[in-house]
């Protein structure tokens, strides 16, 4: 039942995010300014298929090894610490950033590079206000080492 959770909140919510605003935003017809990298913007490829990657990866760890959900509803009962959580504290974010950033590149897009400023803002906003604090209040000591550990948004080793 957990992975069906997580499979629906993937398709609705990242989804969403990756795909179906960004249809929109490009079938809307508004460019603010050219961006033009030729041949290079097929290179956007990789990012968005890592991106992807990046993200059933985490959602499977978030399902099978901290028996949650991405869904804020619905979240791990523990905390995970393995696969690229051992590397970067937010992966399924730099996850969907990857593939925002593909996006900005394949479809050469002003539009989408602003849309994805503002998703990364908001995620980090969202990241400081509600869920480092909520994991601090459930995890205690564990999240604040780990914390030392593991950068927020830049991997590390």
């Amino acid at each position: 039942m957990t992975a069906l959770k997580t499979l629906i909140w993937s398709v609705f919510v990242p989804g969403s995010v990756t795909v179906l605003v960004p249809y929109l935003l490009l079938s809307s017809g508004i460019e603010l300014f050219p961006v033009t990298l030729s041949s290079f913007r097929y290179a956007g490829i990789i990012p968005i298929s890592l991106g992807a990657l990046l993200y059933l990866w985490c959602a499977w760890d978030f399902t099978f090894v901290g028996k949650g959900t991405p869904a804020p509803f619905d979240p791990p009962k523990e905390i995970v610490l393995r696969g690229l959580y051992r590397f970067v504290r937010n992966p399924m974010y730099v996850a969907v950033m990857l593939v925002l950033i593909g996006e900005v590149m394949f479809f050469e897009s002003a539009v989408i590079l602003i849309y994805a400023s503002i998703v990364f803002l908001s995620f980090h906003l969202w990241v400081v206000y509600y869920e480092e604090p909520t994991l601090r209040r459930k995890f205690g000591e564990s999240f604040e080492q780990y914390c030392q550990k593991v950068s927020r948004w830049i991997p590390s080793t």
